[in-house]
């Protein structure tokens, strides 16, 4: 085996893309950069899952309340609308059309006050006709 093989071994483990970053988001939830053609996927805790293109969406709108957060995502076909925790970087994703997965928690896990980390406890979705 030559050197230049445990060279590569250590890019590729420094790369991994299953790792968690330092901010404590899972890489695979988002995309690496900004990129062209996107779309977003929601998953709820039964294994339902959707996914949208970011070119079908229109508008988005946060509302923070005291309690809970509001994004409303408006697309073409579809109105989504999450709520939870500490949803205003979420937003500010979006806008960047950086969110690959979306996924709802169980709100009695969710630690308000522990974690800045934006906390989905519920995703609705409306077929607009």
């Amino acid at each position: 085996m030559n050197q230049g093989f445990k060279l590569r071994f250590d890019q590729m483990r420094e790369n991994d893309p299953t790792s968690v970053n330092e901010s404590g988001q899972d890489m695979a939830q988002l995309y690496a950069t900004a990129g062209h053609i996107r779309n977003i996927c929601f998953a709820w805790p039964d294994g339902k899952k959707a996914f949208f293109n970011y070119a079908y969406l229109i508008a988005t709108e946060f509302e923070p309340n005291a309690e809970q957060n509001l994004i409303k995502l408006n697309f073409s076909s579809h109105q989504v609308s999450l709520s939870g925790y500490h949803l205003e970087s979420l937003f500010m994703a979006l806008l960047d059309h950086l969110p690959r997965i979306v996924t709802v928690q169980d709100a009695r896990y969710a630690l308000t006050d522990e974690t800045q980390v934006p906390i989905v406890v519920d995703i609705k979705l409306i077929t607009e006709n």
